[in-house]
């Protein structure tokens, strides 16, 4: 319990009228949160016998702060992310409201039920935040907060509010904390109020050393203002009494360990254990003798997270700041008010039935009829209605964008990389749409220039919270011109593609929120998409739509070495759900699929979008893109489908050859050679092994959608030995096989990439024209 000396107090405020109230409300929160956890586990009969689970402690932690934020402090346009273990909190609290059905309160982790962590598009009741992976739902609300900002800054939206974040103290161990606290536009993010679980235990034990002040002084030096509630109101006055300070030295003192022990003790051992030894003992011993059994363990376990007046005044100092966020630190007790409590192994822990109905006993609940509400026109009834009241929202009607055209007028000539195109997309994009131009914002985590947005950027300027001087604007040789204000629409993080990712979800979700649809699209260097795997899914899981693009990728970044050579983000496009994966050859395949996937964001039915690029430039008068109108249409609906034939055999094909991205020119020569060895091919162009893979799903019964293109690729009477090829790994393209049956060689890379030219490493890693010649010949033979 190491004094927190780095921060401030709450300030000093009188006790609301309501208090008495308002602790009666939480007493049934209480109930409530332990109840919904109870009934799952003890009450409903699961046939599996796996276990349900849930956290009756860590729900109890944040009854009081909870509480005091609903039922008092929050107002309609605010959103909070609650700290996943706390979601049976979340729900009494919506319950009590009037926003829950009560037949849910049965459901906890049931099928169509209550969902185990707070989920946006799953829970039945009002959730603003999907949280569950730690770290990530705390920062959403940052990333909530500028991305409101920035529609609010190019559209016409609702007024926004505060962005609280519910956190447990063990979170902060998780490293997206710390990197979106230091990103440069989160210091100035005064509507951001985060409140962290104090409780000193994780799942495995006590958590030795919180060191809470040194983690305040790690906030504070990111530009936050901190405030801790560390005693309640009994402390404090006995801390005031005739040796007061040597009780508070010695609380101060002891170690997170030690302290939970005294949680455990009944009255007779902490009389013994509180004292402590050697200097101050005395003092201790004397300003708790006029105290019975009772208050002396009450004292003991009175900290501020559990005194609504001291949180309510710790909010509303908060407020007065709004220049800065602020960070309010909750000293509480795991499992509070339950025979638990304190326990080191209580995250896990479930009351027994008769340990429930004692606490409905001590909490003013009826165990027969646990899902009672306060009777109507009671004070308690009273304050629901009036919370319910004043945090409603009004309905956002939803904009939709504006038309996508289904070209943007560009020749694509000569020799061009798909990076490349994708830079030039966006000033076409400007010149042929600019209402829906208009809608997109880029993201890039200090690689917009190389990944070709310069000329975007020097057009729309890039966004930031306030005017900032261009200092280089007069300088000639400076190409990109860094214009800084609130209309741009590119937003520029630092290196941390978590934060581009968290980001990206959030300006992907304005449709929902705000009811004004943006158009996100970030880059990142391909290899670094794992990195950002895990928030850029949990975003779309979360209901954001977006676009990812990943360049450079896969060995043909040759010269760059292993360590920015991507071989698994193909696989890892595939299996994401709620997004489509494109690897497009050609410039205007991309040109094609980008409108496309623009015209999928920001919808109800929407979805999110991948595109793996590479800098490799490739003859684009290879991709043979038909003049005729009908034709030029047909082959846009093909690459929409998710490929096309790009050469197809005079006759029977004696082997097929299919290719994505930068390996169709190798397909493309390898058939060229058997041709001339007497041997025809087929070779097809895949723009999306994601779609593809999903027909062969549709045609087995294993999924929805249209297995048509399934037939326009691999028709019955062309079945031939298969050969795969991509700058990636080979199993990705394997399943191809199920299709016909027939026999399949799947080209690819299975290791760690080095330097090299682009044709060394091919040669290096068998994705060569010789190596497709080969496999080719091996299969045939």
């Amino acid at each position: 319990m190491a004094r927190a000396t780095s921060s401030t107090s709450p300030a000093s405020i009188q006790e609301p009228p309501a208090l008495e109230t308002l602790e009666a409300v939480q007493r049934r929160v209480l109930w409530l949160a332990t109840s919904i956890v109870h009934h799952a586990n003890k009450v409903r009969e699961t046939p599996s016998g796996v276990k349900v689970g849930g956290h009756q402690a860590s729900s109890a932690s944040m009854v009081s702060v909870m509480t005091a934020l609903y039922f008092d402090f929050l107002r309609g346009p605010d959103r909070v992310s609650v700290k996943p273990h706390a979601s049976p909190v979340l729900h009494a609290i919506n319950y009590l409201l009037g926003r829950l059905d009560p037949k849910y309160l049965t459901e906890l982790r049931a099928l169509g039920g209550l969902q185990s962590y707070p989920s946006r598009l799953k829970d039945p009741d009002p959730v603003d935040f999907s949280t569950g992976s730690v770290g990530i739902g705390a920062t959403a609300t940052l990333w909530s907060g500028l991305a409101h900002r920035y529609v609010a800054g190019h559209f016409d939206v609702p007024q926004g509010g505060r962005q609280v974040a519910l956190l447990g103290d063990a979170e902060l161990d998780e490293g997206a904390i710390w990197e979106a606290l230091i990103d440069p536009m989160v210091p100035a993010l005064g509507e951001t109020l985060w409140i962290v679980d104090l409780n000193r235990q994780s799942l495995d034990r006590v958590v030795p050393d919180i060191a809470a002040g040194r983690i305040g002084a790690m906030f504070a030096a990111a530009g936050w203002q901190t405030i801790t509630v560390k005693y309640g109101r009994r402390l404090r006055e006995l801390f005031e009494r005739p040796g007061g300070g040597a009780l508070r030295r010695r609380i101060d003192g002891m170690s997170n360990e030690e302290y939970q022990r005294l949680l455990r003790s009944p009255a007779a051992e902490l009389r013994e254990r509180l004292p402590g030894e050697g200097r101050g003992r005395r003092d201790v011993e004397r300003v708790t003798a006029d105290l019975d059994d009772a208050q002396l363990v009450a004292a003991v376990r009175d900290l501020g997270g559990h005194d609504l007046a001291d949180l309510l005044g710790a909010f509303h100092q908060a407020d007065a700041v709004t220049d800065r966020p602020t960070v309010v630190f909750a000293y509480t007790i795991k499992a509070w008010g339950l025979p638990t409590q304190g326990h080191p192994a209580n995250h896990s822990a479930l009351l027994s039935t008769p340990q429930w109905r004692q606490l409905a006993g001590e909490l003013g609940a009826d165990a027969d009829d646990p899902w009672r509400t306060f009777a109507p026109g009671t004070p308690e009834a009273e304050l629901c209605v009036e919370s319910a009241r004043r945090l409603a929202r009004p309905s956002v009607e939803l904009k939709s964008i504006p038309a996508v055209p289904a070209d943007v007028g560009r020749d694509h000539a000569g020799t061009a990389s798909t990076q490349q195109s994708f830079g030039r997309f966006f000033v076409d994009l400007s010149h042929e749409a600019p209402d829906l131009a208009g809608h997109v914002v880029t993201v890039s985590p200090d690689v917009a220039s190389s990944t070709n947005l310069g000329g975007w950027i020097n057009r729309v300027g890039v966004w930031n919270l306030g005017e900032r001087i261009d200092w280089f604007a007069d300088d000639t040789d400076t190409l990109m011109r860094w214009r800084q204000s609130g209309h741009g629409q590119h937003i520029e993080l630092g290196i941390a593609e978590g934060n581009l990712v968290g980001l990206l979800g959030e300006l992907g979700a304005t449709w929902s929120r705000d009811g004004q649809p943006l158009l996100p699209i970030g880059t990142m260097y391909d290899p670094f998409v794992n990195r950002a795997l895990e928030p850029w899914s949990f975003g779309m899981y979360a209901g954001g739509q977006s676009i990812l693009v990943g360049t450079p990728s896969g060995v043909t970044l040759a010269p760059e070495g292993g360590a920015h050579q991507s071989i698994t983000t193909p696989s890892v496009g595939l299996e994401q759900p709620r997004c489509v994966a494109w690897e497009p050859a050609f410039g205007q395949d991309l040109e094609w699929t980008l409108l496309h996937a623009l015209s999928r964001l920001g919808r109800p039915d929407g979805t999110s979008a991948y595109f793996r690029l590479s800098t490799r430039p490739i003859d684009q008068a290879l991709a043979g893109v038909p003049s005729d109108p009908a034709g030029r249409e047909l082959r846009r609906e093909q690459v929409l489908a998710g490929g096309y034939a790009l050469r197809e055999a005079p006759g029977a094909p004696a082997v097929t050859i299919v290719a994505m991205g930068v390996m169709v020119p190798e397909a493309l020569a390898a058939a060229q050679e058997l041709s001339d060895a007497g041997i025809e091919s087929d070779v097809i162009c895949l723009t999306s092994a994601d779609l593809v893979f999903r027909a062969v799903q549709a045609r087995q019964g294993l999924g929805e959608g249209d297995d048509a293109v399934l037939d326009a690729l691999f028709p019955a009477h062309r079945t031939a030995p298969i050969v795969t090829v991509m700058d990636g790994h080979p199993h990705t393209l394997s399943f191809l096989a199920a299709i016909s049956g027939a026999p399949i060689a799947s080209l690819g890379v299975s290791d760690f990439g080095q330097s090299g030219d682009v044709q060394d490493l091919y040669r290096v890693f068998g994705i060569d024209t010789e190596t497709i010649v080969g496999a080719a010949l091996d299969l045939l033979s």
